[in-house]
Order: C-alpha cells, then sequence, then structure tokens
C-alpha cells in the first residue's frame, strides 16, 4: 500500500471514524485485509490516535462553558515550552494546548461547568504556575463551525460554485 492509499483511508476515518475497514476498502478499491493491516499499523505508530463522536452538547440540553486561553510563558532552558505545555495539559479541564507564533505562546482550551468553575481554573491553577506570565482568558459565546462541521441544523452549503 502506498502514501497515497494510506492518506485515503485516514481522510475517510477522519470524515466518519464509524466505517468498517469492509466499507473503506469497497471507497478505495483495496482489499479488506490490506485495510485492516494499515489501519493497525497506523494505530500503533499513534498515526491514528483516537476514534471519536462529535457532540452538539447545547442539542442534549448539557452546556458546557468552553474557553480559549492565551497563555504568555517564559521558555525553559533545553526544553523551551513543553515542559510548561506538558504541566498544562496534564489538567483534566484542559481540553487542548497548542504551540503558537505571534503576541502569545501557548493557546490552551478548556471546558468547565460553569464560567466560574473555568475563572477559578485560569486563577488558581494556570496563572500560578512559575514560568506563565500572563494570561487572557475568551469565553466561546457560540459555536457555529467546529472540526469543519456546521453546528446548526438545515445549514445549506453556501461555497461559490467554481466553474472552469
Amino acid at each position: 500500500m502506498n502514501g497515497t492509499e494510506a492518506r485515503s483511508i485516514l481522510e475517510l476515518l477522519e470524515s466518519n471514524a464509524r466505517l468498517t475497514p469492509e466499507q473503506v476498502a469497497g471507497m478505495l478499491g483495496l482489499e479488506v485485509e490490506e485495510v485492516e493491516n494499515k489501519i493497525r499499523e497506523m494505530e500503533e505508530r499513534k498515526v491514528i490516535i483516537k476514534y471519536q463522536a462529535l457532540v452538539n452538547w447545547e442539542k442534549f440540553g448539557d452546556e458546557k462553558v468552553s474557553a480559549l486561553i492565551e497563555v504568555r510563558v517564559a521558555p525553559q532552558r533545553d526544553v523551551g515550552f513543553d515542559a510548561v505545555a506538558e504541566r498544562i495539559y496534564r489538567y483534566p479541564e484542559v481540553t487542548g494546548v497548542r504551540l503558537m507564533s505571534g503576541a502569545y505562546d501557548l493557546a490552551v482550551f478548556v471546558e468547565g461547568e460553569s464560567l466560574k468553575e473555568v475563572s477559578l481554573f485560569v486563577a488558581t491553577k494556570l496563572s500560578t504556575l512559575e514560568d506563565v506570565l500572563s494570561t487572557t482568558t475568551h469565553f466561546v459565546l457560540k459555536s457555529y463551525k467546529h472540526e469543519g462541521v456546521i453546528m446548526e441544523d438545515g445549514e445549506a452549503d453556501r461555497r461559490l460554485v467554481v466553474a472552469p
């Protein structure tokens, strides 16, 4: 199996993690065993990390508070930003951490049950870390699109048709 076929498998699973190896093989014109072996190999190499459902918690009636926190940190000698990023991503409230270019160093994504819970996390845990210089918290008011998926019902595809 070549890299193009592996990429095609990944793209299909990324768009719908519920696809079976049989379905993937049929869509790509490959042997089922070949697809199963490649998926297993990519799981072992941590290319495929997790299979996940995207849930609209608002529709379920169980709203969560999400925030993006801009964090400026003092990088440590020999490890740069990695050590402080690891300390931050180990907190259960943290759903994501990304190293950024620009005005701040780390983008920290947090979820909680309330504004107060997220605020307390920032005030008592995040901003008190030794290498954290400053934080700026942005609360998510509404999600229109997440992970490439439009979150509203009945949303028509509004992309412009491009004709040669």
